[in-house]
């Protein structure tokens, strides 16, 4: 079945501003128009969207020359998109859409953040798309686009380029992309290869450090191993001596409460025993008082008692001293009685 493509709609792109759609019918589709009305822009867009990545080749500087700049009466737009549609695509088209028989290619490129491509409104690579138009003997640089020029290019064309319209022609140019990623993808993996073979021999450099490494980490676990299980016997211990002292700290707790509770009888005994004695305190302290009144006097008359006493002392030492004066003056007239007598026989 021949894919045939039946629709291009660009919005944004280049002088397009407003949506515009391209109905491409059976037969010979023309656009005409004047000079700088934008015909070349509908093969660019078409171009584009088939995987152009040259924006010289678009006539332009860079990819954000290809969204429409605005002009004097309309603004800018920031956007850019174009999408075509093909038929009779099944079994043609990438793997997820091979049963499909309708694709539609959509590229879309937002100012300053690059184009990206999608078909039938899911994301894709653009080396899908690209391959995809080759497969198709299309393309955005394919012998199919004639442009100005294009046919005394054609006819003065080297055998190389001849060979690549040819091949076009036979429909294999897909082939040859998909044999030129091929080969990329060898060359990466024979670098790969490379590189995986340098990393081995670095490897079995290592290899003996990395032993001794693994002897000592498994010396290291062993070593783990006995410090966890001594950890755990430490912290058994530790947690019945804790146990232990909770268990002291608890009875120590019920005799300090129990002692609490006695210390709070005899305060209280007390407490009843200093009101008591309060009420008491006066009738002591007049009692008191009068002992002080009694115990004043009795000082005072034994002060009197006292002197007195000194005073009889005296008159008793006074009376002695008499005493023994006329004891000596009795004896001293009995000598002379004596005498007396004596002298008078």
């Amino acid at each position: 079945m021949t894919v045939r493509f039946v629709r291009l709609r660009i919005v944004g792109f280049k002088s397009f501003a407003e949506p515009v759609t391209v109905e491409i019918l059976p037969g010979l589709t023309g656009i005409v128009g004047p000079n700088g009305c934008g015909k070349s822009n509908v093969v660019e867009a078409l171009r584009w969207v088939m995987g152009e990545s040259s924006a010289r080749s678009l006539r332009g500087g860079e990819m954000d020359d290809l969204i429409f700049a605005g002009t004097a009466g309309r603004p800018a737009r920031s956007l850019a998109e174009v999408t075509v549609t093909l038929e009779g695509t099944q079994g043609r088209g990438p793997a997820a859409f091979a049963d499909q028989d309708e694709l539609q290619i959509t590229r879309r490129a937002e100012r300053g953040s690059g184009s990206e491509y999608r078909i039938n409104g899911k994301p894709a690579r653009a080396r899908d798309v690209q391959t995809l138009f080759a497969d198709l003997a299309s393309g955005a640089r394919s012998s199919a686009m004639v442009s100005q020029g294009r046919v005394a290019m054609l006819v003065g064309a080297r055998p190389e380029e001849r060979r690549s319209i040819l091949e076009e022609a036979a429909g294999i140019t897909g082939l040859h992309a998909r044999r030129h990623e091929a080969e990329l993808k060898l060359r990466a993996t024979e670098n790969n290869l490379t590189r995986a073979e340098d990393l081995r021999q670095q490897l079995e450099a290592r290899l003996g450090g990395l032993a001794e490494q693994s002897r000592e980490a498994s010396r290291y676990r062993e070593l783990s191993s006995a410090l966890r299980e001594t950890e755990t016997e430490l912290l058994a211990v530790l947690h019945a001596r804790a146990r232990q002292a909770v268990e002291r700290a608890i009875e120590t707790t019920a005799r300090a409460r129990h002692a609490l509770t006695e210390h709070e009888e005899a305060a209280e005994s007390a407490v009843v025993a200093e009101f008591e004695a309060n009420q008491k305190l006066p009738a002591i302290r007049a009692r008191a008082d009068e002992a002080r009144t009694v115990l004043e006097r009795c000082r005072v008359t034994a002060e009197g008692v006292t002197r007195e006493e000194e005073r009889a002392a005296a008159q008793a030492k006074s009376a002695t001293d008499r005493l023994h004066q006329h004891e000596a003056d009795t004896a001293a007239a009995q000598t002379r009685v004596e005498d007396a007598t004596s002298t008078l026989e």
